[in-house]
């Protein structure tokens, strides 16, 4: 990711906003603290204190700079952070997305409309052929936000991650770019 420019743009969605994290975030970001899943699979912290939720924001302003990716604010149409999306590095012309909405926040569409808005903008990054995200086979709902914004699941990967101390199978979702998928036809053809 270290090709592309050092300033995160904003990207816009039919329901969400993606824009940098804001301090005056930090609500919902202490909401994620109290969620039974998101800080065992995320940087959220654990308890849901402003000064860790400030900490968690800005963390999230130095990802660009020190090339691990990009990490957005999903943002409502009011502008209000509902959640958060990121495109982090996975090395070899690969990124790793992961997201997360708010649970208050949930069953709107915001996941989805986040996730097509960074893939629209991901896939025209030249130095990427492939968007991977992991979902655990319980979470339907995730996989359902996958698939409708053109990821394809690939497989099961058996005790892929430690969530919780305990390890657990991730289904593996891909989405090519036009590009990547050009030249997998080419090579088969």
């Amino acid at each position: 990711m270290s090709d592309e420019s050092l300033t995160l743009p904003d990207l816009a969605g039919e329901r969400v906003r993606l824009r940098e994290w804001r301090e005056t975030d930090v609500a919902v970001v202490q909401e994620a603290s109290r969620d039974a899943l998101i800080p065992l699979v995320t940087t959220v912290p654990q308890t849901a204190g402003e000064v860790e939720a400030l900490a968690f924001i800005r963390r999230q302003h130095d990802r660009l700079p020190s090339g691990a990716g990009y990490a957005f604010a999903v943002a409502d149409l009011e502008d209000r952070a509902v959640g958060h999306i990121g495109l982090f590095a996975a090395g070899d012309a690969r990124a790793s997305v992961g997201y997360w909405i708010a649970a208050s926040q949930r069953r709107r569409g915001y996941a989805a409309d986040a996730l097509i808005a960074l893939t629209s903008w991901a896939i025209r990054r030249e130095h990427l052929d492939r968007l991977e995200l992991y979902v655990e086979p319980s979470n339907q709902g995730s996989c359902r936000v996958a698939e409708r914004a053109g990821f394809e699941r690939e497989g099961l990967l058996r005790a892929w991650k430690r969530v919780g101390g305990r390890p657990r199978d991730m289904y593996m979702y891909a989405r090519l770019t036009e590009r990547a998928r050009a030249a997998a036809a080419d090579a088969s053809g």
